[in-house]
């Protein structure tokens, strides 16, 4: 029966029926509605993880998680299942399709990049690999560390990839690979492989260069020219609609460098649009510690842009007249192209940016729309760095720069002790972060307003580079707060989301029975029917209800 069917229906039955049957006809109209509209998605209801942080607002929600609960995740019920081992560290967030045909039988995939440059397909329940394929080129081999320990002893694919998945498809998987060839020449693939295979698709891959307009770092005749041997890709890739963005960090802030965003035709992998946000100064790279840029439901790109060049001589339009923005919150617009469409730059921005306390270090997250108490609706995002302060923007009035004040909705000063190396989750009205040597610490908004003080805590602190936490729930309800500790072994928390008591840890169970591996900075732990997925230097680490419980 067709949507608009069932309202018809609906308004006919209504000439002839009371104010309390009219009642509960349109709440049964509404489930008949609902119910139509799931079986319309296909395959795109089920579970999911095609991106960082499970969602372009990258809050780190997976809110239809049936099978774990506050009462089954404890050390009793729930533990490692199994670990999967390969070929590197694993810096990227893994990813799950569900019900993907591949070898002639049906699959929950769990897709796996390492710093190898390999990309693994495992069934994500029995831990069997399908596939794996390199993304090396004959002769190649991945780069080395480029002289900076951050990523090393290799670097090959460091950022989560994206993947595309229209109902009825098997997926397309995207990932940014850097490798070296035989001549010591440096290069960054963009690579599309079919979710069945692994195969390159699309025409893949291709080589990313770029040139914007410009006289910074790197420049020549009128141009700031994008050196592969550079960067390192480290945030999660974004992919909105058909295009897919990446963006560009350097090896421990050796210049020369500038604060690179380009996005690419997903179906052609052709370059469509390029911005640089300090073209014509130095540094401003993005990388946020792993997070991926976020995206609204227009289009529009969110980001906190690290240590670099601000201009702070404005034009008319209170925009850099340079147009640099480094050490900046900001917002592009794609409708034409990539293009500055608002920031904020914090009070003493160019100062912090002089002394590495960078913004940037730190990942954006979108706030679900909020009313105040006015019944007014705010689009807020947040983000936080090194400075230990928790910046609130307005999405659509972001502030900009006042060397006296800041103009963003909200600054709430020295609430992150030790800074942040990660990126928050949101649920249920509740911000979540994880600061450098701090507990995990819950803000709840009231009003449209974030608080100042913690309503909840964890017991337990976590060293650098502290927690990006996510959460599973069923709605509002079983919400549970996971996160990874960097240390030797790995050690995997739950947390009751509302009071974050501890409901269980990994190092709990007698015998090592749950250790799945030595730690890895930047690690999100990722959830998704019924079972956890955590990375680690070597692997990944699988974790679910134990015999079947």
């Amino acid at each position: 029966m067709r949507i608009r069917q069932v309202f018809f229906r609906l308004g006919q039955r209504l000439r002839f029926r009371g104010r309390q049957h009219a009642t509960k006809l349109f709440a049964a109209a509404l489930l008949t509605v609902g119910f139509l509209a799931a079986s319309s998605m296909g395959a795109s209801a089920q579970q999911q993880v095609l991106t960082y942080h499970n969602n372009n607002g990258r809050t780190g929600l997976n809110s239809a998680e049936t099978t774990l609960t506050l009462s089954n995740v404890n050390s009793g019920m729930f533990g490692r299942l199994f670990t999967l081992s390969v070929d590197g560290l694993v810096d990227a967030e893994p990813l799950y399709l569900s019900t993907v045909t591949v070898q002639g039988g049906t699959h929950n995939v769990l897709v796996v990049a390492t710093e190898h440059d390999s990309v693994y397909a495992f069934d994500a329940d029995s831990g069997t690999q399908l596939w794996k394929i390199s993304t090396l080129k004959s002769g190649e081999r991945t780069s080395d560390d480029r002289g900076c320990s951050q990523v090393e002893p290799e670097i090959g694919i460091t950022s989560t990839p994206a993947i595309s998945r229209p109902t009825g498809s098997n997926g397309v998987i995207y990932v940014v690979a850097m490798s070296k060839d035989s001549s010591g020449n440096y290069h960054q693939r963009l690579h599309a492989l079919d979710a069945t295979t692994g195969n390159e698709v699309n025409g893949g891959p291709v080589d990313i260069a770029a040139k914007y307009p410009g006289t910074g770092d790197n420049s020549s005749g009128g141009f700031v020219i994008f050196d592969p041997a550079q960067y390192k890709e480290r945030s999660g890739l974004l992919l909105v609609g058909n295009q897919l963005y990446l963006t560009w960090a350097s090896h421990c802030d050796i210049r020369p460098y500038t604060g690179w965003i380009m996005g690419y035709n997903a179906t052609t992998l052709a370059q469509k649009s390029v911005i640089n946000v300090t073209p014509n100064g130095n540094e401003g790279a993005i990388w946020g510690s792993g997070a991926g840029l976020t995206a609204d439901s227009s289009g529009n790109i969110f980001f906190l842009d690290a240590n670099g060049i601000f201009d702070t001589s404005l034009n008319s339009g209170g925009f850099p007249s340079s147009g640099d923005y480094g050490n900046a919150f900001i917002r592009l617009t794609t409708k034409s192209g990539l293009a500055v469409a608002d920031y904020f730059e914090m009070d003493n921005g160019p100062q912090e940016s002089d002394g590495d306390v960078d913004l940037g270090s730190g990942g954006a997250i979108l706030i679900p729309p909020m009313k105040d108490s006015s019944g007014t609706t705010w689009q807020l995002a947040a983000g936080a760095g090194k400075d230990s302060n928790l910046y609130v923007v307005n999405r659509n009035s972001m502030g900009k720069f006042n060397s006296n004040s800041n103009k963003n909705y909200q600054t709430l000063s020295g609430v992150l002790p030790g800074g942040i190396w990660s990126m928050p989750a949101f649920f249920h009205g509740r911000l979540y972060y994880g600061p450098v040597g701090q507990p995990i610490l819950a803000f709840a908004f009231k009003n449209a307003k974030l608080q100042a003080s913690p309503v909840a805590q964890t017991t337990n602190a976590f060293e650098y580079p502290g927690a990006t936490p996510s959460i599973s729930a069923n709605g509002t309800a079983n919400g549970i707060v996971w996160a990874s500790e960097n240390t030797n072994p790995a050690v995997l928390h739950a947390y009751n989301a509302e009071t974050l008591v501890e409901l269980y840890n990994s190092n709990q169970a007698s015998g090592g029975r749950d250790h799945f591996g030595v730690g890895n900075k930047y690690i999100t732990p990722m959830i998704v029917n019924g079972k956890v997925y955590v990375g680690t230097t070597n692997g990944v680490g699988v974790f679910g209800l134990l015999g079947g419980k």
